[in-house]
This record gives structure tokens, C-alpha cells and sequence, in this order.
């Protein structure tokens, strides 16, 4: 486990930008998010983007649709986080760490609960793509990760 970064720290290593108070999705998080889009969305192949959390913060239970390709690819470039598919041991999340998301599995990603978290999520380019927003993660779930 790395050692824990003062947020001083975590500012200085999220080379990406924390960005601006993630509002558009804040009733899909469970604590603050920010949004730091790395691409002009209109322009690029694939959308991509740095997004911060919170010590603690987490997005709920999600699923990426496509009829084919589709899916989402994390980065974490900054702090200590927390990846899960639904069924399966939750994966701890450092800086370098990738994880790569096929279409059709759910999912959560956040903060652990002592430290910041910052991953750039790219948008895997799929036929009939869309994101389905599910339930929060409970905080009696959340607080039992190991």
C-alpha cells in the first residue's frame, strides 16, 4: 500500500488538474467529484477525461452498453482508489494502475477512504453506446474494503 499523500501532495502529483466541481453527474456519487475534460469532446475520436474524488467519494454501480465495442478504460494518475465488478474482490487502484472495462459489466470506481483519487476515463468508441446509472455503493460495502 502506498504511503498516504497530504493533499498538498496529491495537488502537486495530479498533473491533470482536478477541474471543476463534477455537477452534472453529482447525483450518481456518493461524496465530491471533479471534472476535468482533456479533449474537446466535439473534435476527438474519444472523449477523455481527469476525474478527481474525494477521500471516500465513490460513483455508484454503473454499466457501459454497447452492441459492440464500447467500454471504458481508467488511468489512475494520482492518489489511491478502489475499482469493482459486480461478484468480484475490489481492485486497489495506485498511481500507473490501468484498468480496462469491457461493455455490458458493472462496475464502481472511487477514492479509498483515506486519500484523493484522480483517473483519466476514456470513452471506448462502441456501436449504440450508453451509460446506465444503478444503485449507490452502500457505505456498509464500502467500508468493509480491504
Amino acid at each position: 500500500m502506498m504511503e498516504k499523500l497530504s493533499k498538498e501532495m496529491f495537488d502537486k502529483e495530479n498533473v491533470f488538474g482536478k477541474g471543476q466541481p463534477n455537477v452534472n453527474f453529482a447525483q450518481y456519487f456518493t461524496g465530491e467529484s471533479f471534472l476535468n475534460p482533456l479533449v474537446d469532446a466535439k473534435t476527438s475520436p474519444l472523449f477523455m477525461a481527469n476525474v478527481t474524488f474525494e477521500p471516500a467519494c465513490r460513483n455508484n454501480w454503473h454499466i457501459h452498453h454497447a452492441s459492440s465495442g464500447g467500454g471504458q478504460i481508467l488511468i489512475c494518475t494520482a492518489g489511491s482508489g478502489w475499482y469493482q465488478e459486480w461478484g468480484k474482490a475490489p481492485v486497489s487502484m495506485e498511481k500507473g494502475s490501468v484498468v480496462v472495462i469491457p461493455a455490458e459489466v458493472k462496475h464502481w470506481h472511487g477514492a479509498k477512504a483515506d486519500s484523493w483519487f484522480s483517473h483519466i476515463a476514456i470513452e471506448v468508441p462502441g456501436e449504440n453506446t450508453a451509460n446506465e446509472w444503478l444503485e449507490p455503493v452502500s457505505d456498509e460495502d464500502y467500508s468493509n474494503l480491504k
